[in-house]
């Protein structure tokens, strides 16, 4: 597919989206909104897809939405509302419905729907540069791309309204100790960290990461007899694996496992 606003490649079966709107910050406008579409829904049928990242051209991650081609005003609520869930919503849901892991490597701003599109992954990653902010409430909007999903989940309900309602920015400290970044890098390094961490996930046991992310992902609405049966019959398909019986057999044999953690940047 030709693409204009976004770069996708797979090597190794790390999977690396990159939005390429650098001079516009990477905002997201009509054509990059299709084309991110049609990536995301594409990637549920990438059978050798094992890992993604999400990161951003040119230092900036993502600065939101464009508000140069927002067109305020010129939709009805019910025009836009449908909008929003059949159309731009809908590859978000996707996005996080992945059994892979997703990583968002983040430099620069992370502004909006910016920061929305970086919850969407697993693990948030952020160089020094980073700065954060649920801008909408500058624009006189409400926090979208599943931020009222996402946010709440990571830092807690009373802390996710402070950051809607004040709309105030935080750099990649303060996002780090409200737990929304994983680790802070030194500048310029934050991709080639991701991308430790998405070549040790694409060795790792497939069918085990996607169950384990799964149940992650449902227990906060899930009940303690719900999740212990899923635990049950996850823990059960695991045990029948080829990658669970060669594990097994490398570890009698006192050799490593095929599944090493990185433990950083040199």
């Amino acid at each position: 597919m030709a693409l204009e606003t976004i770069q996708f490649e797979v090597q190794e079966g790390v999977g690396t989206l990159t939005l390429n709107r650098p001079t516009r910050k990477n905002a997201i406008d009509p054509v990059m909104r299709e084309e991110l579409k049609e990536v995301v829904f594409s990637l549920p049928q990438q059978r050798d897809l094992r890992a993604l990242i999400i990161t951003g051209a040119g230092g900036t991650f993502c600065a939101g939405g464009d508000i140069s081609v927002m067109g305020a005003g010129t939709l009805s609520p019910e025009e836009g509302r449908h909008r929003m869930r059949h159309d731009y919503l809908s590859w978000i849901e996707t996005l996080l419905r992945l059994e892979i892991p997703v990583i968002s490597a983040v430099e620069g701003a992370a502004y909006g729907a910016g920061f929305s599109l970086a919850l969407t992954a697993d693990i948030v990653l952020a160089d020094s540069t980073s700065r954060f902010c649920m801008s909408f409430m500058r624009l006189g909007l409400v926090p979208d791309c599943a931020a009222f999903f996402t946010l709440p989940r990571i830092v807690g309900t009373q802390r996710a309204k402070e950051l809607a309602f004040s709309a105030r920015e935080l750099n990649a400290e303060q996002a780090h100790a409200l737990g929304i970044v994983l680790e802070v890098v030194p500048q310029g390094r934050v991709l080639e960290r991701a991308q430790q961490m998405a070549r040790c996930f694409a060795l790792a046991a497939p069918a085990a990461l996607a169950m384990t992310k799964r149940a992650m992902n449902i227990s906060m609405n899930s009940s303690l007899d719900a999740m212990m049966d899923i635990e049950a019959d996850a823990q059960a398909v695991a045990r029948t694996s080829q990658w669970h019986v060669d594990a097994v057999q490398r570890f009698l044999n006192k050799k490593p496992s095929a599944f090493q953690w990185p433990a950083g940047l040199d």
